[in-house]
């Protein structure tokens, strides 16, 4: 399963090399694209401005049809806003929202992902 993300500061690039997973970085400048196999979402927490990104991923062409489930990093001093951007991205989607972990992850986040990724498919 393909993996589609955005770092912006490069902590969710260096938890994408630890998972050692097929990957698609999105940012800005990226060109718009179609998926045509699952994937799930890897996100960093920022305000709207910056993740309406994602939203636009999604909302092109099919990509909708593929999304399996939404991941989050972000900055557990937030407190409730922790992962704020994966877990409205999972509500405005009806997805899974499989995991939040904080910075770059841990190897515990890394395992977990993989489990859950494995469970959807």
């Amino acid at each position: 399963m393909k993996v589609v993300y955005m770092s912006l500061t490069g902590q969710t690039r260096k938890f994408i090399k630890k998972l050692q997973a097929d990957a698609i970085e999105i940012s800005r400048l990226s060109e718009k694209f179609e998926m045509n196999e699952p994937y799930i979402m890897i996100v960093p927490t920022y305000d709207y401005q910056v993740t309406c990104i994602m939203d636009q991923f999604v909302d092109f062409g099919n990509n909708i049809q593929y999304l399996r489930g939404v991941c989050g990093s972000g900055n557990r001093n937030f407190n409730d806003l922790f992962c704020f951007s994966a877990k409205d991205l999972a509500k405005k989607y009806h997805v899974p929202l499989l995991h939040c972990f904080e910075f770059h992850g841990s190897d515990y986040d890394v395992d977990r992902i993989k489990d859950e990724v494995n469970k959807i498919g």
